[in-house]
């Protein structure tokens, strides 16, 4: 391995953590903006033009807050909780590819970090990380509606991990690999979206359970408590809850759009590979439209109905459409 190869890397990864990070902040403006013209208002629009600085205002807000730490909580757990969820939002996406390669200085560079056979198990096994720091939470700060939240987060998320994995594996029965990338170039002339309409629905609905949104944003249900699993946290340990919300916003996204929507896929990407990304970024703003859009139009519902959903609804179609498309890739394989 070269010192060229290493810097490659580095610099990948810098941009695409910085990247995730901006995103973040600029899909909290993008949700406040789309929810204020659903609910007939204006949204942020004081700080900078058209409220694109509302970001930061906010940024250096929580930043000047005071830190608190319960007298109760048990420090060490109560500070590491919300750096054990914001890091695997953070590196979910090394294996997503945003392009093929462009040749930029006399070499050819790859447009995603990690290329690896096993991207998908990869996705999967990074996605379960998060669970831990959201119960550490929970648990570490000694208060009851903190331990409640926690406690149904895991729940929530070990119920909707099962549908969210097996809606995963007809994408990989169709390219016959876990390789990410070949999954994308199989997606080349039709995306599996229309090949599996029932497992991307599956993927969709498990993905918003996944990360708490609306309507399945039962373990921060501030009605019954307070705030959840953050609620004694403040200042910049509050901001990293909020920033992995987010940032998983954006990844579930990317994760969605590559495995059924054909990825960097599109018109003339293979004349002009740089339109690969914009293809990508596009399919990926949808996807967070539509969580928007569902977040203004939907309540909450019932914790009791969503385990219920999980288990009784999404996990069995889920195993329906494997057994489906497992029949119908051997049958057509031994044509």
């Amino acid at each position: 391995m070269d010192a060229g190869m290493i810097l490659e890397w580095v610099i990948k990864s810098i941009f695409l953590i910085l990247f995730m990070t901006a995103g973040f902040a600029y899909v909290t403006l993008l949700e406040r903006r789309v929810l204020a013209r659903m609910q007939v208002r204006i949204g942020p629009n004081r700080v900078g033009k058209f409220g694109l600085l509302q970001p930061i205002a906010d940024a250096v807000k929580l930043i000047a807050k005071e830190e608190l730490i319960p007298a109760g909580a048990d420090k060490l757990i109560f500070v590491l909780a919300p750096v054990i969820t914001v890091i695997p939002a953070l590196i979910i996406t090394a294996v997503i590819p945003w392009g093929t390669s462009i040749n930029l200085f006399g070499r050819e560079i790859a447009l995603s970090i990690a290329n690896v056979n096993v991207g998908v198990l990869y996705i999967m096994a990074v996605t379960s990380i998060s669970v831990y720091g959201i119960t550490l939470a929970g648990w570490s700060s000694n208060n009851k509606y903190a331990m409640f939240g926690g406690l149904r987060s895991t729940a929530q998320m070990i119920s909707y991990e099962l549908a969210l994995g097996l809606s995963l594996v007809g994408p990989i029965l169709l390219a016959g690999s876990m390789n990410v990338m070949d999954i994308v170039q199989a997606q080349k002339t039709v995306p599996f979206a229309l090949l599996q309409p029932a497992g991307f629905i599956i993927y969709f609905m498990a993905s918003l359970a996944e990360i708490n949104r609306a309507p399945f944003d039962m373990p921060e249900a501030e009605q019954e408590l307070t705030a959840g699993y953050h609620t004694e946290y403040s200042s910049m340990k509050f901001a990293l809850f909020f920033m992995a919300e987010y940032i998983k916003m954006i990844a579930v996204g990317m994760i969605g759009a590559t495995m059924f929507l054909g990825g960097f896929q599109g018109p003339f990407v293979d004349q002009f590979p740089w339109l690969g990304p914009i293809y990508l970024f596009g399919k990926v703003i949808i996807m967070l439209f539509i969580d928007i859009w569902i977040r203004a139009t939907l309540p909450r519902i019932r914790y009791d109905k969503l385990m219920a959903l999980g288990w009784k609804v999404m996990y069995p179609v889920a195993l329906l459409n494997v057994f489906i498309t497992g029949i119908v890739v051997v049958l057509t394989n031994k044509r």
